[in-house]
């Protein structure tokens, strides 16, 4: 049950965030698993999550063509096509 609810609270936390942000977060998650596995240290989590939390931005960031970020006179972040001629 307690798993159900974790997995419930994070899928409600990334339904309103770009394939970038997603691909952070489930790269810095894999990559601090990932690295505390191997290095049986929390420096080693730290590390492992740096990195995976990088690339998986990166990844996200390509599969975002055509896209771009934009914040309002309120400061809300919006994601828009990008004029013409960016891509």
């Amino acid at each position: 049950m307690r798993n159900t609810v974790i997995a419930m609270i994070t899928m409600a936390a990334l339904a309103g965030c770009t394939q970038t942000e997603r691909g952070a977060f489930v790269g810095g998650v894999s990559g601090a698993v990932i690295g505390g596995a191997v290095s049986n240290d929390v420096g080693g989590a730290l590390v492992g999550g740096a990195i995976g939390a990088t690339t998986g931005a990166l990844i996200g960031r390509a599969s975002e063509r055509g896209r771009c970020f934009y914040r309002n006179s309120r400061g809300y972040r919006y994601v828009a096509p990008c004029p013409s001629g960016y891509w």
